[in-house]
């Protein structure tokens, strides 16, 4: 199917469609077309959207608000076991669908009690219809489990949570018929919320001190396991401590060398007094200037007496001679106590000798006991080695527990200090009015609600409408001229008139009606310009689109302007001519095809309006195609010399094969397509098979147009502006 595409004239600017202006005025008047459906649409819809609104039980709404705050208290000094909530968009909006969650609904459910509600339990509302329901204490535990889950999600439904704009400040809107109830279930909402807050905190602190708890038991038996291995090895190993850090190995080799140095100087000071009273003596000394000699008491006594015994001796020898015996006592004093001396002095040396070897022997003995000591202190040092191992793996440990242990003091000094991470900006006030339903609201959505599905109904009904309406759709869609619109005789007169369509072309020449065949007539005679048309086909897709009453008022039309005119009835199957001849005939069409009878015996004049029928016989029917013989040319040739117009009264397209062969003789071809009625399928398929023969289209005709309706249609069509003009013509 072709479709024309109208462009500009050259001397004006030519545009794209999609870029031409849209045109309110052909919107309009596809809506006044459907007027009266959009009309209907619109009035159900704003009912069916109004009504259930407006007999509503009132709704009343309480909002009370929360406010996240992050900000904590740390009585302990790290952080609390739950950390403060920062206050990021996401955080925010995490809480805000916390606060839609089944656990809180199910707790203000239970606290409000909204179970014995019947605005929230169904159940509890009396059934008019069907059998009286169970009792609640009597249905099984999966049903009570399931109505407490439908309560449950009830109450979510009357609670509308929001984040007020980017502040942290989140709003809590509760609906209720109740002005009272909803602003209990607001606040008791908002409460809920934060006690579910603190009673999580408080349980993540319990279990973070059972658990800090139960690690610490075992942490404490592993300390002890540690620290009683270190002790078993150092006691095992020798590696005791006596003082500070240092084992009883390094603190005895410690003494013993100092011990050792004493010794050691007290044998060179021995050796060298024992060496220097050795060369004294063997320097020739009687002993008398030996040290040791001189510091004793003994000796000094000693020579106090021989000084003595000496100076009385002296005293004596003035007196006495040398045999005296006063002298030679004194002198054998002075022996004597020379003997003691010398005796003392010998002692003195052996004293000397003797102590010397003393410290000798103690330097010896002190020697073994520190490489004792020491060997003692190489094998401390190799079990050392594993005593540092475990004595690393007890402070590890010890170390562990401790931190754990100093965790398990602070969570327990928190566990009463916990804080929720919001707090309660304002409390739910008693409803002043109904929030639902809002009258004015209600009327603007039902309005603009009906508004838009009536236009969708009529835009879908628009879309939906296959028929043709307008010389524009004969021209967008088909692809074919647009002939005239041939008005239906009811929509044109008063409901009083009882003529016929025929007769009425006659009766009122000047009228709206008869001015429609008036227009055929001209477009088809001066459609091929430069050509002469004399034979007109006249036909349709599907049979009752009025091609015989067009044909008749066409050539009655013709005929009063002067015209000679003839009709020929080339439908063999319905003979629709003869109903205006007003009489039987014996002969027509095919009699004079077969040769039987003359054109001049057969053709019937129409005394109203001096045109001539040439009609069929009521017996006459043929299977052949006399159509395509060469007798139905000399016939239509001799027609042509006789009348200014030949119509012929063809059969519908789809319906017989005969039209497509009759038309291809024809001058034109005029497709009548009945006004809103004959789907545009059927008609583009009715041309395609027309063209297919070598038909010459003229062009389309709508017949049967309601000229009232045809105003809410036509915009851009001369019937658009029908109200206007009418008047000009006579009834």
């Amino acid at each position: 199917m072709n479709i024309i595409t109208q462009h500009a004239p050259e001397d004006t600017q030519s545009a794209s469609p999609i870029f031409q202006a849209v045109d309110l005025n052909a919107i309009i008047a596809d809506f006044r077309r459907f007027s009266r459906f959009f009309a209907a649409i619109f009035v159900l819809a704003f009912i069916a959207i109004v009504l259930p609104i407006l007999t509503k039980a009132p709704q009343y709404s309480a909002t009370s608000s929360v406010m996240i705050d992050p900000r904590q208290i740390n009585a302990a000094p790290d952080q609390d076991v739950l950390s403060g909530l920062p206050p990021d968009t996401t955080t925010i909006d995490t809480e805000v669908q916390v606060l839609y969650s089944n656990a809180l609904a199910d707790r203000v459910v239970n606290s409000l009690k909204l179970d014995q509600d019947p605005e929230f339990n169904g159940y509890l509302t009396p059934k008019m219809f069907g059998p009286k329901p169970v009792p609640m204490d009597q249905l099984s535990p999966e049903q009570r489990s399931r109505l407490h889950d439908s309560i449950v999600q009830n109450a979510i439904g009357h609670i509308y949570v929001k984040r007020e704009g980017l502040t942290r400040i989140i709003s809590i809107s509760a609906t209720s018929t109740s002005p009272q109830k909803a602003q209990r279930i607001a606040n008791e909402w908002a409460r809920l919320y934060l006690s579910q807050q603190l009673e999580t905190k408080y349980q993540a602190t319990k279990e973070a001190n059972d658990w800090l708890n139960s690690r610490l038991s075992d942490l404490k038996t592993q300390v002890e396991q540690a620290e009683t291995a270190v002790q078993q090895y150092k006691i095992a190993n020798g590696l005791m401590a006596a003082t500070g850090d240092n084992t009883i190995a390094q603190t005895e080799i410690s003494t013993l060398d100092q011990q050792l140095a004493t010794v050691k100087v007290d044998q060179a000071e021995s050796e060298a007094r024992l060496a220097v009273a050795k060369r004294q003596l063997a320097g020739g000394s009687q002993g008398d200037d030996v040290g040791e000699a001189l510091n004793s008491q003994v000796i000094k006594d000693l020579r106090a007496q021989r000084a003595q015994v000496s100076a009385h001796l002296a005293d004596l020898e003035t007196k006495y001679g040398p045999l005296h015996p006063d002298i030679v006592k004194s002198k054998r004093q002075l022996d004597d106590i020379d003997s003691q001396i010398q005796a003392e002095i010998k002692r003195i040396m052996s004293n000397l000798e003797a102590q010397a070897q003393i410290q000798r022997q103690r330097a010896s003995s002190l020697a073994g006991s520190v490489a004792q000591a020491r060997g003692a202190l190489a094998s401390n040092n190799a079990a050392s080695v594993k005593l540092n191992e475990l004595q690393r793996n007890a402070d590890a440990v010890s170390s562990l527990y401790q931190s754990y242990l100093d965790r398990f003091k602070q969570t327990s000094s928190q566990a009463g200090l916990d804080k929720t991470d919001a707090r309660i900006v304002s409390n739910a006030t008693l409803p002043g009015g109904p929030s639902s339903p809002k009258v004015p609201m209600t009327l603007a959505i039902g309005f603009f609600g009906a508004l838009g599905i009536a236009a969708a109904a009529v835009l879908t009904r628009r879309a939906l409408d296959s028929g043709l309406t307008t010389g524009q759709d004969v021209e967008q869609v088909l692809g074919q001229p647009y002939l005239a619109g041939v008005a239906s005789l009811a929509s044109t007169v008063d409901k009083s008139v009882k003529t016929s369509p025929t007769d009425y072309v006659v009766e009122k020449p000047l009228s709206v009606f008869a001015e429609g065949f008036r227009s055929l007539r001209a477009s088809l005679l001066y459609t091929r310009l430069g050509e002469q048309v004399k034979v007109v086909a006249v036909t349709s897709s599907l049979p009752g689109e009025g091609k015989t009453t067009t044909s008749v008022c066409l050539a009655r039309t013709a005929a009063l302007s002067g015209q000679s005119v003839v009709i020929v009835d080339c439908d063999l199957r319905r003979r629709s001519i003869n109903a205006f001849i007003g009489r039987e005939v014996e002969a027509g069409l095919l009699e004079v095809l077969a040769g039987s009878a003359k054109l001049e015996d057969v053709l019937v004049k129409d005394e109203t309006s001096g045109a001539s029928f040439l009609p069929l016989a009521p017996s006459a029917y043929t299977p052949k195609d006399v159509f395509g013989l060469p007798v139905m040319d000399k016939l239509l040739e001799a027609l042509r010399q006789k009348f200014d117009l030949v119509i012929l009264d063809t059969a519908p397209v789809l319906a017989v094969s005969d039209t497509r062969i009759l038309a291809r003789k024809a001058d034109i071809v005029a497709m009548l397509v009945r006004w809103r009625k004959t789907q545009r399928k059927a008609v583009s398929t009715s041309i395609g098979l027309l063209e297919d023969t070598g038909a010459r289209i003229g062009g389309v005709v709508l017949t049967q147009v309601d000229v009232r309706e045809q105003t809410k249609y036509g915009y851009g069509d001369s019937g658009y502006y029908y109200k206007q003009y009418k008047k000009y013509y006579s009834e």
